[in-house]
């Protein structure tokens, strides 16, 4: 599913009216009998509404809806805001349908001062102010009107998305003049700051209303950042062959587990090998061998000359993918043995926690990786990674996208919604996951699957989509059994099983 920016969002529009074709004005009739059954579908006529609309397109789809509203028997109060006596052409239209209809219970066009209504418990407004075209922070009577509703105990809809939030950057935005949404009625596609999680607070619940845009415009037009969906992983998923055998399925290299994070390394192994890899060797601290025999039967061990830490660099020739990092410790041999098993291995590697947090303390070991290589850092990761803390989410994800162009590299920037950084840059969103997954242990998961993925012979976009496609489908499969304040990473593990099942069959 392709998310498009806001300059993409007009020209959806246009390119819908001219080819569908259609009226702008009818467009907008069409928008708004979406939006209004949406509100009706949460609220029956015995609430009374506000609609708060702004002077452009915006505020014409809330004039609309308003008008709608009426004709259902709702009461509605409705201001508009005309401070530069200038209405766009659809919302001037709109405005004099309402009046006509003459069933508001009141109507006030808003020119100079302010004098805002009482807002209670029992009121609904709708927010329609400005749209996914805004380009600059909210200021001014609207940034007051905008703390006044979030102060206020009323219930609030946003048309679009919440009036004050940008469609993209919100890094340089003023987070006190934006609505705090409780719903967002968002037109035929989410918008890429509602995929963002410091934005999450503004959005409410999130509802997508198709109103039959342009589908050719969807099919014909390039943008670079998208949705997964299942569908898109039919088209390069491997089918296991009757006749395999273990040699055929992947031989597969995890370093990983330090003396005391045996947990690590387990849910790594494990992981890999519910993943499908013919067979795992595990490289871990002579300490950890007990437990890994007993939880891990099926992984071959190769034990290192210290008790309690990775030392020393393995022969890697024979393998076809490794993951590295997890719960392995910083300690400076360990951080030597680490660049010196990248420099060794020609196949392709995984990278994660604290491979992640070597690399940020010896940055200048970055321009030593192989093309290809995959990162799986979590926010503060990828902060250390880069070099210093983010102004938000938005900055962190172009920031991963500049390490993964620079480098080359595939990064996946974990999250409700992880994101995936290619080296052409495109970015993929995964929407499988909840936030019972926010737990320790998860991201191991995440490094033994990709891991298994790429030794399987899936490509490094292959196995990075796939892999968090269904690292996030298990933990949602095990939610609804479990919920996600029990859930653990183990978890995870046992409904890997059932995830790749439903994608194969």
């Amino acid at each position: 599913m392709k998310i498009f920016t806001s300059n993409q969002i007009q020209e959806f529009d246009r390119y819908t009216i001219e080819h569908e074709p259609i009226s702008s004005i009818n467009l907008m009739e069409r928008a708004a009998r979406a939006i209004t059954h949406a509100v009706m579908d949460e609220y029956d006529n015995r609430t009374p509404m506000v609609v708060f609309a702004g002077p452009g397109n915006n505020g014409g789809d809330a004039l609309a809806v308003a008008r709608l509203l009426t004709d259902n028997g709702y009461e509605v109060t409705v201001y508009l805001f005309n401070i530069h006596n200038h209405l766009s052409e659809e919302c001037s239209a709109n405005k004099q349908r309402l009046i006509e209809k003459k069933k508001c219970k009141s109507f006030t066009e808003i020119t100079l001062n302010f004098d805002p209504p009482e807002l209670n418990e029992n009121s609904v407004v709708i927010d329609g102010l400005f749209g996914s075209g805004l380009g600059k922070p909210l200021a001014g009577g609207f940034a007051s009107l905008v703390k006044y509703v979030n102060q206020s105990p009323c219930k609030v809809i946003s048309i679009d998305i919440p009036s004050g939030l940008m469609c993209e950057d919100n890094t340089f935005n003023i987070r006190s003049n934006i609505i705090k949404a409780d719903l967002t009625l968002t037109i035929q596609q989410k918008k890429l700051c509602m995929l963002l999680a410091d934005n999450q607070i503004y959005l409410g619940r999130i509802k997508v209303l198709d109103i039959r845009l342009s589908a050719e415009y969807i099919d014909e037009t390039d943008c670079q950042y998208h949705i997964l969906e299942e569908k898109d992983l039919y088209a390069f998923l491997r089918h296991r062959p009757d006749f395999a055998h273990k040699g055929s399925m992947g031989n597969a290299l995890l370093v990983a587990g330090s003396f005391g994070m045996a947990g690590a390394a387990i849910f790594s192994s494990q992981a890999c090998l519910r993943s499908g890899a013919g067979k795992i060797i595990t490289v871990t601290p002579r300490k950890n061998y007990e437990i890994m025999q007993i939880k891990v039967p099926e992984a071959i061990l190769v034990l290192d000359k210290e008790e309690t830490y990775f030392s020393e660099p393995v022969n890697s020739d024979h393998f076809d993918a490794m993951g590295i990092g997890p719960g392995l410790g910083t300690v400076e041999d360990t951080a030597i043995a680490f660049i010196a098993q990248i420099r060794r291995t020609n196949c392709p590697t995984v990278i994660d926690a604290d491979g992640l947090n070597i690399l940020a303390n010896h940055r200048a070991w970055m321009q030593q990786l192989s093309p290809g290589t995959i990162f799986t850092p979590h926010p503060k990761e990828m902060d250390r990674l880069a070099g210093g803390i983010s102004n938000g989410s938005f900055d962190r994800l172009q920031k991963a996208l500049d390490m993964a162009e620079h480098l080359q590299a595939f990064i996946i920037l974990k999250g409700h919604y992880s994101a995936l950084c290619m080296p052409d840059g495109n970015v993929f969103f995964n929407p499988t996951g909840n936030s019972g997954m926010a737990t320790a242990g998860s991201g191991d998961i995440l490094t033994g699957i990709i891991t298994a993925l790429l030794a399987r012979g899936y490509n490094q976009a292959e196995a990075c989509k796939l892999g968090m496609y269904v690292h996030g489908l298990a933990g949602d499969l095990a939610v609804k059994e479990i919920g996600k304040e029990s859930l653990v990473a183990s978890d995870i593990i046992h409904y890997l099983p059932k995830a790749f099942q439903r994608l194969n069959n």
